[in-house]
């Protein structure tokens, strides 16, 4: 099928496509648009007006900020442009580890960070990435800018916390997170397709090997990227191994999960206490190494 009807707008500045947005009904932004044409061309989505900024000055870049002690990330910033980035690799190495797993090379060359935090598929890897790594989100409108924590995000199934006149523009994460170790996984059909499941976690231990602090998260399996604090509370204060995994990997058990034509609540839920145990054994790995 082919796109509905549409008028296609081009701004080469920030402040005009704000404007554009401030003005004009039914106006959506084309960033990788590798889910936004399909939808599209499929005619689930059918905006009057498409605002591109892949022209738009500004929105693209990876940068330290070290007077605040933050990587900051443009929102542009193409998916294969942060899987090598050395300086995102220090801050976040889970980044590239996930992003692996997103499609393939082309959808990672169109595909932007700001694209799928804002499009926020419950399969997508890099929300649960930015969940994990309490990541802070940088929103403008032509009334101003605000900040917006990566834990508040999401509102509900598909729903990120942006209004229709508001752009997204930055992503900053600590420069220096202090995590011993990261683990990523997930489950697929086949690799590129989207994740049935998938669970990313992080590890820092103190001088005695001990976990002190944790970050447990779940893709794929509710409507909304999530962290599961009580998983978090079992590792704290013990050391890694199969005891404490499985401890973790028990409290994902009461998560509430999707269930679809393909796969049901259940088979989730099981899945994502296997999966937490994997990411958690990678995660020790990397931290004990």
């Amino acid at each position: 099928m082919k796109a509905a009807p549409f008028h296609y707008h081009d701004p080469g500045t920030l402040d005009e496509a704000l404007g554009l947005l401030a003005t004009l009904e039914d106006a959506k932004l084309l960033a990788g648009g590798q889910s936004m044409m399909p939808m599209m061309n499929m005619r689930f989505l059918q905006p009057d007006h498409v605002i591109d900024i892949n022209r738009t000055e500004g929105l693209a870049g990876i940068r330290e900020d070290r007077a605040a002690g933050l990587l900051r990330i443009g929102a542009m910033t193409r998916q294969k442009a942060i899987m090598a980035s050395d300086l995102v690799a220090a801050a976040c190495p889970m980044a590239a580890r996930a992003l692996a797993h997103v499609g393939h090379f082309q959808t990672r060359s169109r595909g932007t960070v700001g694209g799928s935090l804002c499009h926020l598929d419950p399969a997508a890897e890099l929300p649960l990435v930015m969940l994990l790594h309490d990541a802070v989100l940088t929103i403008r409108s032509s009334e101003g800018s605000r900040e917006q924590a990566m834990a508040d995000w999401a509102l509900a199934y598909m729903l990120p916390s942006i209004a229709p006149e508001e752009l997204l523009v930055e992503v900053a994460l600590p420069l220096s997170p202090g995590w011993s170790g990261a683990g990523f996984v997930e489950f697929t059909r086949r690799h590129g397709d989207f994740a049935i499941a998938s669970a990313g976690c992080l590890l820092e231990l103190d001088g005695s090997g001990t976990i002190r602090r944790a970050a447990v998260g779940l893709g794929g399996v509710g409507q909304v990227p999530m962290r599961v604090p009580e998983a978090e509370a079992a590792l704290v204060g013990e050391k890694p191994g199969e005891a404490a995994f499985a401890a973790a990997a028990a409290a994902t058990t009461g998560v509430e999960a999707l269930s679809d034509s393909y796969f049901s609540a259940g088979y989730r839920q099981r899945l994502a206490g296997v999966l937490v145990r994997r990411a958690l054994a990678e995660a020790a790995a990397e931290a004990t190494q």
